[in-house]
Parts: C-alpha cells; sequence; structure tokens
C-alpha cells in the first residue's frame, strides 16, 4: 500500500497508538530507500539536450543496476535556469523529503550554488550537465564528481583541431553568464598559447537572445576567420542558422559550434549544420555498448536519442549505486562517504566502458572530434555524426595540476 506524505501526516489515533518498540522494529526490517534528485531544465532551451530525457537516463541507470537490499526513487524539478530557485529546491529536497544525491544541474551558475547546499548537508552532488571546468578546478568540491564534458575538453577538441587547421583569428560569441565566460576564457587561453589571436567577442543576455544578426556581423565585420560560439542549446543553433542565412560560410568564415550535442544537430537538420565541428564523449553508434544501452533506453524516449548529458547523467547515477551497494545505505547517505567511493573505484558502464574519476572530482574518458554528416552521407535519421579524431583519457580534459583545485595535494 501506498501512503502519501498527507496520510503520513494525519494518521490519527492508529498512528499515536504505535508503540516505540514497534516503531523501533518497523525500522529494522524496513527496505532502506536512497533518494536521488535530477535537477534540470524541463521548460526552457536546454530540456532537449537534457531535461526529461536526462530524468530518463536516470531512471534507466536504477533499471539496469537493479538494487538488491535497497529501494531508489528518482525524483525530478525544473530549476527554471535560475540559481535561487534551483538551491532551494535542494534544500527542500534534502530536509523535507530526504534526497541523498542531486543529479544533472545543467547550467554552471546553477552546479554552484547548488553544491553550496550540497556541502552544507553533506549529501552527493553528481554533476551531469553543467560544463564549466572550474568546478573541478577553483570551484571542486569534495562533495561533487563532474561527469559532463566541460569547457577545456571543448575549447581544447573542437578549437584545437580548427587551429591546427590555419584557423587563427577568432572571433566569439558569449552567453553572458558563468558557463559562456569559462568556455570563452579557456578558448582565448588556448588560441594566444597557439599563436593565434581573439579579435574581439560579443557577450549577450542569457537566456532571452534569439536574434544574433548584430553580432554576427560585428563578426564578419572584425574580419576573423574562426566565429566561436561560447553558448549551446537554442542559441547555438540559432547563430548557426542565422550565419547561413548570411552566406558567413560562403564566406570562408568557419563557425566553430564548441559545445553541441545531437539533440542540436537534428534540430537543424543535417542540411543546415553539414560539416560543424561538435566535440563529445558519448555517441549512440560509437561500439557495441553504447548501440545496446541506446537500444534499451529508445523505448522510453523514441523521439529523442541520447546526447552527452544523458549518458553522463546514466553513468553518474550507476557509479553511485555502485558506492551504496559497496557502503551499504547508511553509510552511503554521507555524500563524502560516497563521493570517496566513487573516485577511488574505477567506473565501468555501456556508455563510457571503463573509466576513473580523479581526486578532483573530474571523471575522464576519451574525446571524440564529431564532424556533422552531409544529408547524403547519412543511413538513417539519427546518423549524423563522422568520427574525426579520438583523443586518449588522460589527455582529453586538463591537467590536474593546472586546475587550482583544493582537493589536489602535490
Amino acid at each position: 500500500m501506498t501512503i502519501s506524505r498527507r496520510d503520513a501526516l494525519t494518521g490519527g489515533t492508529a498512528a499515536v497508538a504505535m508503540s516505540a518498540a514497534s516503531r523501533r522494529a518497523h525500522a529494522q526490517t524496513a527496505t532502506p530507500t536512497i533518494r536521488i534528485g535530477v535537477l534540470t531544465d524541463l521548460s526552457g532551451q536546454y530540456r532537449d539536450n537534457s531535461g526529461p530525457t536526462t530524468v530518463l537516463a536516470a531512471k534507466q541507470a536504477v533499471e539496469d543496476f537493479k538494487p538488491n537490499g535497497f529501494n531508489v526513487e528518482i525524483l525530478a524539478s525544473d530549476h527554471q535556469q535560475k540559481p535561487d530557485i534551483a538551491s532551494a529546491i535542494a534544500r527542500q529536497w534534502f530536509d523535507r523529503d530526504q534526497v541523498d544525491a542531486i543529479a544533472d544541474v545543467n547550467n554552471t551558475a546553477i552546479a554552484l550554488a547548488v553544491n553550496g547546499v550540497v556541502v552544507e548537508k553533506n549529501k552527493a552532488l553528481l554533476i551531469s550537465g553543467a560544463a564549466s571546468a572550474d568546478l573541478t578546478g577553483k570551484y571542486c568540491s569534495p562533495n561533487a564528481v563532474h561527469f559532463s564534458p566541460d569547457t577545456w575538453f571543448d575549447s581544447h577538441s573542437t578549437g584545437g583541431a580548427i587551429l591546427k587547421d590555419g584557423g587563427l583569428s577568432w572571433y566569439l560569441i558569449v552567453a553572458d553568464y558563468t558557463f559562456g565566460h569559462a568556455l570563452a576564457n579557456d578558448l582565448t587561453n588556448l588560441v594566444t598559447k597557439s599563436g593565434g589571436k581573439v579579435l574581439g567577442n560579443a557577450p549577450y543576455p542569457f537566456p532571452g537572445t534569439t536574434d544574433y544578426s548584430s553580432f554576427l556581423l560585428q563578426a564578419q565585420a572584425s574580419g576573423a576567420k574562426v566565429i566561436g560560439l561560447c553558448n549551446t542549446g537554442g542559441d547555438m543553433e540559432n547563430c548557426v542558422k542565422q550565419a547561413k542565412e548570411f552566406n558567413l560560410m560562403q564566406q570562408g568564415i568557419k563557425v566553430a559550434a564548441l559545445v553541441g550535442f545531437i539533440t542540436e544537430v537534428k534540430s537543424m537538420g543535417l542540411e543546415t549544420a553539414q560539416g560543424l565541428l561538435i566535440s563529445g564523449t558519448f555517441y549512440w553508434d560509437l561500439n557495441d555498448r553504447t548501440r545496446a544501452f541506446t537500444k534499451r533506453f529508445l523505448p522510453k524516449t523514441p523521439k529523442n536519442y541520447p546526447s552527452d548529458l544523458h549518458a553522463s547523467c546514466y553513468a553518474a547515477v550507476t557509479h553511485y549505486l555502485k558506492a551504496v551497494a559497496a557502503l551499504g545505505p547508511a553509510k552511503a547517505k554521507a555524500g563524502l562517504d560516497a563521493i570517496n567511493w566513487m573516485k577511488a573505484t574505477p567506473t565501468d558502464d555501456d556508455c563510457f566502458g571503463t573509466a576513473a574519476i580523479r581526486p578532483d572530482g573530474r571523471f575522464i574518458c576519451p574525446g571524440y572530434l564529431f564532424e556533422v554528416k552531409t544529408p547524403a552521407q547519412s543511413k538513417s535519421e539519427w546518423d549524423v555524426f563522422n568520427v574525426v579524431s579520438t583523443t586518449p583519457a588522460d589527455q582529453a580534459f586538463r591537467p590536474m595540476a593546472e586546475g587550482g583545485c583544493s582537493l589536489v595535494h602535490t
């Protein structure tokens, strides 16, 4: 029988009459429950590359793991791209709903806000949506791990390939919040170290901007060979579409989508997106294990193939459940203990294979540079990427010694 929260609060004399001894006996025999809250974008521009499908990815992880000796509940809520709302939800989850871990937080400012509550309450934060490399650098947390690709990875993978191909002059269009500025900073450092120049940058209000014509024309007027898009989601899609309308690519200007996902490529269509270079850590058609995961997952979300962020949530929740099983639910409810176990133990799942988490909390796995296929090359609706190059796990992410994480002892 399912008992609602209201029933539990208004159960009347029968509940009051329960003896202390019987309550203790019930507590000793009840199966413990681990609760994971997926805090994501359920209504905004990131809902496709994360959002509802990320919630389903967390549920898929539970289904595949088949917990023995404890139950798992998945909760979900919409942070609305507002850090204050996100931190309030996190506090309510911990104080009222006995949530043990929070996953996704697909916005860097939100990840930082939620982390403060997570550390205060000694819970676990499974970052599978936010992207700033600072999350495992100057803002690293003893209670957090970071599974999704970060800004250092994205800038060095896509940006590095374009620089090697002679694209030395850049103009950046930047989402004006923590993630956009972190990506622009990582890319600027890379361009400068590679002998190139960033000729200018245009921050734009986030969220809420849909017209990028003035920023694109500024980039064109600068004479830059490459326009670097320090954004993602619908913003990136609109930039690419509008650049195509201005015929910028036909004029020899490269448009670099530094952070892009399969969902956005599908939304744009191959006719528009063909030739774009996009970095990532997951693609459904990479190998037998990624195809097996996708086959299990698609019945839940047939219109939205999994992106890197969905795969990251699946992997993070899977590894967290392994920590719970190894430590026991009671000990794992102390988030620091669960996170320390996760860092000390190699990961293994169908999305990323065998991988690892460093002491700074950074999950490391091979990185891939993808090129979007032409319509003629594509054999099916979601057959959108060619793999251009592969970077080994120990080279794909920023060296730990360069991050400035206080958890790293040299």
